[in-house]
């Protein structure tokens, strides 16, 4: 059935200029229905996007009922309304954030002047490359996860699987509404490319090399949401504090759902690392494949890999683009307000990586062209609390080894370190004992060949699959065994 109208949410006190229209096709807080060519436009590029959702959207589920959380408004509760839905019926939504009374350019060289309502004419191209790039990773991060459904190991992870990709669905739709809305023709003919590149494809790729990997086992689809998806809330929290006042409102609205994927996989993980610690203290052995269990090794290797890739999508350790767009007030840092300098670092310096005399160190660059870095540390401190908390699990097991995050020079395709060859402890060595123990750091044919073997489907209520622990408590207030999916 379709999701809950929510006009019940809309309580005293809520500006009624800022709910949504029911009854339009696409539920918004935008005053859609104001601006009928924009609502045309949006309202002709939906098929297009149902049609891809079809194609290329979960494989073997849009008829099941799912437990999904959908936005109906920007209240604290009208973003998290409960129903079973089909997915293909869905409401994606347009949905900014309110609008912050006098707001300021919080950086850069407009410091202190209002922010723009439109796209000023000499950041036209910068602004859409950045929108565009960030509209491009939704789509492809579904494309990548679309047959993860036929091997799920519970209902419970089945659903949030699903809630991921809807949202992702969602994020691709607040892009869109901004090319439409602010971009004129350009901004149409981007958000139609959008549909048109698809992960993986060798003649039109994704944009980033990350979304165009594969995700072919739930290993991956856990380290994926924990680390690929934590890039996308620094990501989204640097544009969230854009000049460009639909920009970061679109951004601030997006980082509530971007918080569930990232529980998603840090959990995800932390439930299979529970599985295989219970599974080693019973057989008395590291050695647990033979028992149905992901060993510690082939966990590490994942992260090894889906880590590394994750670091790469912040760019260049020195960036001329960074800076600009952080001089015009285009994209700032994460948290800007909080930091405690003058928001303009035109005369600070900031420690970087560098790769000198065939091994890992560091210089020191002007603070504005190290954004990508700093940014990039950013992530990293965070990737550390989870595992962490993933290692807090090993130790309530007694069991002595340790995962760990691998040095931030091994296996980078992007920066300084694009084409060294470094251990995951930081060692330089050279390409031929890359080639040789390399197998011992990133994932092998043989690991995820073992990892598919495992991936049978678990689809019965309450069950969940032998590798992975059930969740310490279900969705909304529901028990771990209530039917999240219907299935068909």
């Amino acid at each position: 059935m379709a999701p809950d109208s929510g006009l019940g949410l809309i309580r005293k006190g809520f500006d009624m200029s800022m709910a949504v229209d029911y009854g339009q096709r696409i539920p918004n807080n935008v005053s859609l229905h104001s601006d009928r060519r924009l609502q045309r436009a949006l309202e002709s590029w939906q098929p297009r996007f149902l049609d891809w959702w079809r194609e290329l959207g979960p494989d073997g589920f849009q008829e099941s009922d799912v437990y999904l959380r959908t936005a109906v408004s920007i209240e604290p509760g009208g973003w998290a309304n409960f129903a079973h839905v089909k997915m293909p019926e869905y409401r994606w939504g347009i949905f900014l954030t309110g609008p912050e009374k006098d707001r300021q350019i919080g950086f850069g060289e407009e410091k202190g002047l209002p922010v723009w309502n439109q796209v000023p004419g000499q950041h036209r191209a910068d602004l859409r490359r950045l929108i565009v790039t960030q509209g491009d990773t939704e789509p492809a991060s579904v494309e990548q996860q679309r047959l993860l459904g036929r091997m799920a190991p519970s209902l419970y992870d089945l659903r949030n699987l699903f809630q991921v990709n809807v949202e992702e669905g969602r994020h691709l739709w607040a892009m869109v509404y901004l090319l439409h809305a602010y971009f004129g023709r350009d901004g149409r003919d981007e958000a139609d490319l959008i549909l048109e590149r698809h992960a993986g494809d060798p003649d039109r790729p994704r944009i980033l090399g990350a979304f165009n990997e594969l995700t072919p086992d739930w290993l991956a689809f856990y380290m994926f949401t924990y680390f690929t998806d934590r890039d996308g809330k620094y990501q989204l929290a640097s544009l969230a504090e854009s000049a460009f006042d639909p920009l970061a409102r679109t951004c601030q609205f997006m980082l509530t759902e971007e918080a569930h994927h990232m529980f998603v996989g840090e959990s995800g993980v932390k439930r299979i690392v529970q599985r295989s610690a219970e599974l080693m203290r019973e057989q008395d052995s590291n050695e647990i494949r033979a028992f149905g269990g992901i060993d510690l090794a082939t966990i590490q290797r994942y992260i090894n890999f889906h880590y590394s890739v994750s670091l790469d999508l912040f760019g260049g350790e020195r960036s001329s683009n960074a800076a600009a767009y952080y001089s015009a007030g285009l994209k700032g840092r994460y948290n800007e307000a909080k930091i405690n300098d003058d928001h303009v670092l035109t005369k600070t310096l900031q420690p970087v990586p560098e790769w000198r005399d065939g091994k890992p160190s560091t210089t020191e660059v002007p603070e504005i062209n190290a954004l990508n870095e700093r940014l990039r540390q950013d992530f990293v401190r965070d990737c550390e609390r989870g595992v962490a908390r993933w290692n807090n699990v090993l130790e309530g097991h007694d069991i002595s080894a340790r995962l760990y995050l691998p040095h931030i020079a091994f296996n980078r395709r992007i920066g300084t370190f694009a084409g060294g060859y470094v251990t995951p402890e930081g060692s330089s060595i050279d390409e031929r004992d890359w080639t040789e123990q390399s197998r011992n750091w990133l994932p092998t044919d043989e690991d995820k060949a073992f990892v598919a073997s495992i991936m049978d489907p678990v689809t019965e209520r309450g069950k969940i699959a032998n590798w992975i622990a059930p969740p310490a408590r279900g969705i909304d207030s529901r028990s771990f065994d209530y039917e999240y999916v219907r299935l068909v």
